[in-house]
């Protein structure tokens, strides 16, 4: 069965769009026609990614999430190209396994900063810029948000953090015609954070195990639920938490970080 959604003449903007599953996310809106603006730090991803979605299609910005002016900059820049923005997807992460003694302060605050600050500075940005009546925020969690997990104590901390910020203004934003949601995806192949916690065949096999419908995901499988939460298929859900995750953190989302 496919699903269709047509975004032509809307413009989305995808924070962290330029690798793994959100390069994914702002493909998939790319092609159902929406103008798209992606961001990240490194300025050759940036460029990278426009060029595979489209000159005539994308635009491109390089800044830092931790970075408030630099995020309202950016965002700024592409609503003032675009215009107002239709959908706002909040996607940029760290992560990195380790015991909690061994965590730095520094790096546990990169982490909180880069996912928990970061979605703050985005929305932050977006507001004034975001259509309204009939903005969708779609900020991407992770199953460390519900599952707890050893050696991602940052992360769970961090990412719970992103789900109640969603939880919260989709109260405080619903009287403006804004509708806030959270995806939680699986484990995706190919993208960097998979990589770095289930490094090898042996441990993706174990991760593989525990997913009920038996294989990982792609972006493409996250794609399309940012795809139905943007649209007006969903104009009446907010506030949701959506996993896209195979069913994984039913089983407990068990990943075997050895001995880290």
């Amino acid at each position: 069965m496919k699903a269709n959604f047509d975004y032509t003449g809307c413009n989305v903007f995808v924070a962290g769009g330029t690798s793994g599953i959100n390069l994914g996310i702002a493909e998939a809106f790319a092609k159902a026609g929406a103008r798209v603006g992606v961001a990240s730090r490194r300025q050759e991803k940036v460029d990278a990614a426009v060029e595979l979605l489209g000159r005539d299609r994308a635009l491109g910005y390089s800044f830092d999430v931790r970075d408030a002016g630099a995020v309202a900059e950016g965002i700024g820049a592409f609503a003032a190209e675009a215009g107002p923005i239709d959908v706002l997807v909040s996607g940029a992460a760290g992560n990195f396994p380790a015991p909690f003694e061994k965590i730095s302060s520094n790096g546990f605050k990169a982490v909180v900063d880069i996912d928990l600050l970061g979605t703050y500075n985005v929305m932050k940005a977006a507001f004034e810029n975001l259509r309204r009546p009939g903005g969708s925020v779609i900020n991407i969690s992770a199953p460390q948000a519900v599952v707890p997990m050893a050696y991602q104590v940052h992360v769970c901390a961090a990412k719970a953090g992103v789900d109640m910020v969603t939880r919260s203004l989709a109260i405080e934003w619903g009287p403006h015609g804004l509708r806030i949601n959270s995806v939680i995806p699986g484990p995706i192949a190919g993208t960097e954070g998979m990589a770095r916690l289930a490094p090898d065949d042996a441990a993706v096999a174990k991760v593989v195990s525990g997913v009920p419908l038996r294989r990982m995901g792609t972006p493409l499988d996250v794609a399309r639920v940012c795809l139905f939460l943007g649209s007006e298929a969903a104009e009446y859900v907010t506030g949701a938490v959506v996993t896209a995750d195979g069913g994984w953190a039913q089983t407990g989302a068990v990943l075997d970080f050895g001995s880290v």
